[in-house]
């Protein structure tokens, strides 16, 4: 099957900007949202307690920098998105949230140039799903790691995939079991299909191999449940 294209992915996000801001419920859609939320943005005080500076990436209505912000306040923040319109609404709520100044970047992560030596803090939910080929992830990985401080911390919360077929099975399988519990057999398959259709990802341990190959110092599995997990590495 032909994968969306960057430009189909935006047009989609553009549209679904309110189910994206609420800080209570997370995504339906993703197990464990607000548990994995919670985890990233404690785990990430906890490294870096003085952090001056976040990057959200693929920062959707901006939940996580919100997040972030209620644990470390006053952050410098820089938002990613394709999503003109997502944000929009980022900036307006982030802005609400911290003195500091928020900028907003729209793009691709493998369009745009990030700075050295920048981010304390790089949090990336929900987003590194859409990457396709190894090159893209080595690409985005590396680009990640270098604008990191020293001792900086880039956590991801996401779709996973298992790197054993029948374990991946089961898990996809658990997963189709909790969207029917949630929106019945015809939201299952919706959700399916479009993961079909957007999304190529990979396994925890494909990423975690991938930070200690372009230099992190250690990495860290904080949550795991069916094909969703939240892991990171620091530098």
């Amino acid at each position: 099957m032909k994968k969306s294209t960057v430009t189909e992915i935006r047009e989609r996000f553009d549209n679904e900007v309110e189910r994206f801001s609420n800080l209570e419920t997370g995504q339906v859609a993703t197990m464990d949202a607000k548990i994995a939320l919670e985890l990233i943005t404690c785990t990430a005080r906890a490294i870096k307690p003085g952090a001056k500076t976040i990057l959200d990436l693929g920062c959707g209505a901006g939940n996580y920098t919100l997040k972030m912000l209620s644990k470390v306040p006053d952050l410098e923040c820089t938002l990613i998105d394709l999503s003109q319109n997502m944000l929009d609404k980022a900036f307006e709520r982030v802005s609400e949230a911290t003195t500091a100044k928020v900028e907003t970047i729209q793009d691709d992560i493998r369009n745009v140039e990030l700075p050295d030596n920048k981010y304390d803090i790089i949090l990336a939910g929900a987003v590194l799903h859409h990457l396709r080929d190894d090159s893209d992830w080595e690409l985005v990985f590396q680009k990640l790691y270098d604008s990191l401080t020293p001792g900086g911390c880039f956590f991801i919360s996401d779709l996973v995939t298992q790197d054993h077929q029948a374990v991946n099975q089961l898990t996809w399988k658990m997963y189709a079991n909790y969207l029917k519990q949630h929106g019945g057999e015809e939201y299952q398959q919706k959700v399916f299909d479009y993961i079909e259709k957007e999304d190529t990802p990979r396994s925890m341990t494909y990423q975690l191999n991938l930070m200690k190959k372009v230099g992190f110092s250690s990495t860290e599995i904080l949550h795991k449940n069916a094909c969703f997990g939240a892991f990171g590495g620091i530098k």
